[in-house]
């Protein structure tokens, strides 16, 4: 039997996935496991980004509406 792996850092619902899927996660990085379950299983991948997003609106509204209002960071930087 297997020791059981220790996943630092990695979201725990990518590695659920991974599990339920048979996939081994040892030494990969949560983007790596990331790009390779969308390959694998892009349902999966659109659901968790649908669900980010949804999860995320009311910050994703408040910074389009910062960005309006200062602009980017660095604009006043900008030489182009």
């Amino acid at each position: 039997m297997d020791a059981p792996e220790l996943d630092l850092g990695i979201d725990p619902e990518l590695l659920a996935q991974a599990e339920r899927l048979g996939v081994r996660t040892s030494g990969m990085s949560e983007s790596q496991l990331r790009l390779h379950l969308q390959k694998v299983d892009p349902a999966g991948a659109e659901e968790r980004a649908r669900r980010w997003a949804e999860e995320n609106a009311e910050a994703l509204k408040a910074y389009r509406e910062r960005i309006e209002r200062r602009g980017a960071f660095g604009d006043d930087l900008r030489t182009w």
